[in-house]
Order: C-alpha cells, then structure tokens, then sequence
C-alpha cells in the first residue's frame, strides 16, 4: 500500500473545510496503487473526491505545471481529473507538512490483462492527448531525464558498495553499457509538447470497454511526443516479467497514429527512445529496490522485468 504520510479523519476534515466544492468531510480511505505519493479515497457530501499529499520525489514547485496540464485537458474535454480550488483560488494546500491537493474522481478501474481493443483504445487517447496539450503554454523540464539517469546510477553505485555480487548490480552494469550506447536520444527535430511521461496501464481507467479517465500526471513534463509513446509502448506491450505480449505494440501504436501520425524523424528515433525509456524505469526502480524503507508501506518493483525491454527496443532498432 502507497501510504508514506498517515493523515487522521480530523487532519482531512480540517483541509477539505478551506474546499467550498468538495463539501463536508465524510470519510477517507487509503489507496493501494502507486508507489510516489500518498493517496487517499475522500467522500464527503458533494461526492467522491482524490487527496494526494506529495512526496519528496514530487517537487512542489512542478505542481502547478502538473495540475495545470491536467485541468487544461479538462477543460478541453479529454478524461483528466480536474484539481479543485481552495476558498483562495489555490490548487496546492499543505496537509501533516506535506504539499496537498483535491482532484475529481474519474469512473473505471484500470486493466490488469488489457486485451488488443484496450490497447488500441488506450494508444488512440495518448494521441488525444498530445493534441489537446498541444495548446498549453506551461513548461517544465523532465525530473527524470538524462541527467536524472545518470545521477541515479551513479547513486545505485554507491548504494551497492561493498555488497555481493548480485541481481543489482548485474542489472546496473547492463544500464551503464545502455546508457553509453544511448547517448542523447533527444533530438531537436523531434516534435515537443506537454507529455504525461508515466502513461502505464495502472494510469489509464476503462469503463463499459473504453476508456473513462487518465490520472496520475505528477511526473508530467515538456518533451519529445515520441519519448512518451516510447514510455507507453514499454509499459503496456510487456507482461509482468517483462516478455513481449504478441501484437500489444502494434496494436497500441497503429491506433496512436490514426490520431496522430508520427513523423518521418519520429519513426526512426523511435526505437532509441524506446530504449531509453526502458533504462529510466529500470533505473528508478533499482534505485527504489536498494534504498528500500521497510517501515513504508510500500512494495518495491522489479527492476529487472523492466531491464528486459532494453534488448526488445534493441532489436526493434536494428530491424
């Protein structure tokens, strides 16, 4: 359970009071999924709400950016969860020395085994979103971009010192060697805009065989459109263990691109910014898996089913 900062009915009922939209507190309920921020189920009288208190990895100051992109897609009628103003006009509170906001709840849950239509329905939204983030004028550069990777291998390095040799550490020699062979995958004739960057399935809900809302924006950022098709397409076309599930990538890009047709430049820088998305999962996951706080409440990923996307985007390159 994602639960890093508890937060007592009184503590929620004395924020939601500063919300005049949200109504009088009722309830909270913690939210199992996801493994940044703290977020919690809010009922109250005006119906089902979305606290989320934001953790170090969030930087308050990228907030307004976040949230800023998200209640610009709803106002241009794409699935996103609009943030609520506070009686100050504020998206952004602070709650248990925590930054905090309330967004809406959107119906559905998200699939677990999502089947070829999902895939094609969920790369058809990306598409929607781009275009509709197209307009938005905020910008914010990646938290978790090149610099960030290397910074972080250079973190696990020293987090592995004078351990055994082990899965780690074989997972971050692999990384090293891709990140030599990657180089710089963002090149300035790839089309750019307003990107979710963390566009997994557990962030894309269906309802009734569609989809009903897009959430978790919070790593959201400026760059290349390619790079969040790439981020997509590695986190929906893999299995559990990282294995290819047969005909998911097709499926998912051929309905992005009958919304949005790449561009020749994109089409080929593709494969390496595949690749490179695949080495950011990896490398934040190994980070997370080494530095692991067991009085959290919260269970690390494997890096390595993420590592294995590294050699697929390889080959997928070199065809």
């Amino acid at each position: 359970m994602a639960v890093f900062t508890p937060v007592s009915d009184d503590q929620a009922r004395a924020f939601v009071a500063a919300y005049p939209a949200v109504g009088e507190f009722r309830s909270l309920h913690a939210i199992a999924e996801g493994v940044e921020n703290t977020n919690f189920r809010l009922e109250t009288s005006a119906g089902r709400f979305v606290l989320t208190l934001f953790e170090g990895r969030t930087d308050a100051a990228s907030l307004p950016f976040c949230l800023g992109f998200t209640d610009h897609l709803g106002q241009a009628g794409f699935p996103a969860a609009r943030p609520l103003r506070d009686r100050d006009g504020e998206w952004i509170g602070v709650l248990n020395g925590r930054p905090a906001a309330i967004v809406e709840w959107l119906p559905g849950a998200w699939l677990r085994t999502p089947s070829s239509e999902d895939q094609a329905a969920a790369g058809a939204m990306l598409a929607r979103l781009h275009l509709a983030g197209a307009s938005f004028e905020g910008r914010r550069v990646n938290p978790v971009g090149r610099a960030a990777w290397r910074a972080l291998a250079d973190r696990c390095a020293k987090g592995l010192q004078g351990r055994p040799r082990g899965e780690d550490l074989s997972i971050l020699i692999g990384v090293e060697a891709a990140l030599a062979r990657i180089g710089d995958p963002f090149t300035d004739d790839l089309p750019t805009g307003a990107i979710h960057a963390d566009y997994f399935p557990d962030n894309v809900l269906f309802e009734d065989g569609a989809v009903s809302g897009v959430i978790d924006f919070y790593f959201g950022c400026t760059g290349p459109l390619a790079y969040d098709l790439a981020i997509a397409l590695s986190a929906w076309a893999f299995d559990g263990e990282g294995r290819p599930i047969a005909g998911a990538a097709e499926a998912f890009r051929r309905a992005y691109e009958t919304v949005r047709p790449l561009t020749r430049a994109e089409a080929l820088a593709l494969p390496g910014l595949g690749e490179a998305a695949a080495v950011r999962f990896t490398l934040t996951r190994l980070h997370d898996r080494i530095f692991h706080d067991p009085t959290k409440l919260v269970t690390p990923k494997d890096p390595q089913a993420f590592f294995r996307r590294v050699d697929w985007w390889r080959v997928a390159e070199a065809a």
